[in-house]
């Protein structure tokens, strides 16, 4: 049988490891949601009341969040703190389930107005290779404006009808349609025809993202 050990610097240790697990988790989870949004440190940091250095050492793990820091970052990336501490724990290898409803909502910049924009998937590790969102459309009166990312994107429309630019061109999309094109074009819904429009959005980064 093994022997318990008694240590107390051990339990410390222990301690002091499973923290820092937990901040690198919370600093990559926090990283996700503000490039989903195009925000730079400044913008969040700016927001949450604290240095856009401390911001990048939290974001890369060297430093754990209090929970103020916490609640008041969640607030400037517009999700509950809840939502950061789920992608906290648990094998990095297992599926991702995400109930009907249930995924990260974030903020996209530029849009407003009940548009809501749904994360189905959040990848742990220093970089991602595709992001996946359930978007949902509902102001036939909204501007969009272009949006730019790396690598290539593809959306299929569940519901509604929509005018979709891309660069110089428009293309008209029914449910049941889908389009692919590369995300550094500047890109976006021209007009929404039928409302509420629901569509699948995956960017896929390239490798050296």
């Amino acid at each position: 049988m093994a022997r318990l050990s008694k240590n107390p610097r051990q339990g410390v240790f222990s301690a002091a490891a499973a923290s820092k697990n937990v901040g690198r988790q919370l600093g990559a989870a926090a990283r996700r949601v503000r490039e989903s949004q195009d925000l730079t440190l400044t913008d969040v940091a700016s927001s949450a009341g604290i240095s856009a250095g401390m911001l990048s050492r939290l974001e890369t793990g060297h430093v754990t969040p209090s929970l103020e820091t916490l609640v008041a970052l969640a607030g400037a990336l517009g999700v509950r703190p809840a939502l950061l501490l789920q992608q906290v724990g648990g094998d990095e290898e297992v599926a991702q389930r995400v109930p009907a409803g249930q995924g990260l909502e974030v903020v996209r910049r530029g849009t407003r107005r009940g548009h809501t924009y749904h994360l189905l998937a959040a990848q742990r590790g220093p970089r991602k290779s595709f992001e996946p969102f359930l978007v949902t459309l509902t102001d036939k009166s909204e501007v969009f404006p272009g949006f730019q990312h790396p690598g290539t994107e593809f959306i299929y429309l569940l519901a509604g009808s929509l005018t979709y630019r891309h660069g110089s061109h428009s293309y008209p999309l029914e449910a049941g349609d889908s389009l692919s094109f590369r995300g550094d074009v500047p890109h976006g819904p021209e007009t929404l025809d039928k409302v509420p429009i629901r569509m699948l959005s995956i960017i896929i980064y390239d490798d050296e993202t």
